[in-house]
């Protein structure tokens, strides 16, 4: 398996975080259960592989909440994982091709190289940080 799942400790089976590393890929590997709001796969593709021209249909999704991936393109990062308590859970490093999700719980990243370059998603749409998110105190 190329990704790390790490699950509350307060609410058993509540999944908090993914992390996938895209250099130990051959396939398709998910991220995201069905049911989560942001759907992250990586997916390794050979050369000539071509993916048949497609649209997606508007369908209707009901959402609450906010979860987001990062992409490291350059650089090294340490992420701390907070539990649905706000206590501190799990260090992890990312470094180039690594994609961290955060699914419940809390996030801060520390720059750990001279500068990083990555990539934010998240679902939206987006109002601003005073209506999306909120800080943990440590």
């Amino acid at each position: 398996m190329t990704q790390k799942q790490i699950f509350s400790k307060i609410t058993p089976n509540l999944l908090l975080v993914t992390v996938l590393d895209s250099s130990q890929v051959t396939g398709r590997e998910d991220a995201s259960g069905p049911d989560q709001i942001l759907q992250v796969s990586v997916i390794h593709l050979p050369q000539a592989k071509t993916i048949r021209p497609h649209k997606h249909k508007n369908t209707s999704r009901n959402t609450t909440g906010t979860q987001e991936a990062w992409v490291v393109i350059s650089g090294l990062l340490k992420a701390n994982i907070y539990d649905v308590d706000d206590s501190l859970l799990d260090i992890i490093s990312l470094g180039p091709g690594m994609c961290m999700t955060l699914y419940n719980g809390g996030h801060n990243f520390e720059v750990i190289s001279s500068d990083a370059l990555i990539y934010e998603i998240k679902n939206g749409p987006y109002y601003g940080a005073e209506f999306d998110s909120q800080p943990i105190d440590q």
